[in-house]
């Protein structure tokens, strides 16, 4: 399955690098094709690419959305072991 997730730019280097914050975790990705990425623009970003621009309210509602996701696979994993 392709994953691709919302990141926020938090550097802008040369020759079409930034590094971008996903969820706590500083990645360097190519901004090559995307164009007017400013320091704390979201982009989704997939292998390594970012892929285009996304608002900032639709980011935050999509990194939420992972992360209830994330427990909601935790709870599946404390219900398979019996566990509350």
């Amino acid at each position: 399955m392709c994953l691709a997730i919302p990141a926020q730019v938090v550097e802008i280097g040369e020759a079409d690098l930034a590094r971008v914050d996903l969820a706590g975790v500083r990645k360097e990705i190519s901004l090559a094709l995307v164009e007017d990425v400013a320091v704390g623009d979201y982009v989704i970003v997939h292998v390594g690419y970012a892929l285009q621009k996304l608002d900032p309210e639709e980011a935050e509602r999509t990194l939420a959305l992972f992360a209830e996701l994330g427990r909601l696979d935790e709870l599946r994993q404390e219900l398979a072991e019996g566990t509350p």
